[in-house]
């Protein structure tokens, strides 16, 4: 019984910072990949950052220098941050989660929430 809870979306004007947090239920960070993916309508989706069970970050092309991932092991909880936001930010972010240690090469993952809609003004 794992669940997702993303919160913190939200409109922001573009060079702001946003806040997204995710809450796991029925686990325990610390044994789990996780990261964040996006999709934004019409578009595929991107999978944003991942952080390993280590603390090993890793982020795409796309939002490197601009986006932070980092996790709180002791309230079970993913603290994505958004810095420099972008018009073309704007998605649907959704939280996910996969019972290995190192989020390396992974494809899908095994869980993920019902997302957090952000939009980024020019």
């Amino acid at each position: 019984q794992v669940q997702l809870v993303e919160s913190g979306g939200g409109s922001v004007q573009a060079g702001g910072s946003l806040r997204l947090s995710c809450a796991a239920f029925g686990y325990t960070y610390s044994d789990y990949c996780m990261g964040w993916f996006r999709q934004a309508p019409g578009k595929e989706r991107e999978r944003v950052a991942t952080i390993d069970g280590d603390g090993t970050r890793r982020y795409a092309d796309s939002v490197k220098c601009r986006f932070t991932i980092s996790r709180d092991n002791a309230t079970t909880t993913l603290y994505p941050q958004m810095n420099s936001r972008k018009p073309e930010d704007t998605a649907m972010y959704y939280c996910e989660a996969d019972p290995v240690d190192s989020c390396r090469g992974r494809g899908d993952f095994t869980y993920w929430g019902l997302g957090t809609n952000v939009t980024v003004s020019s």
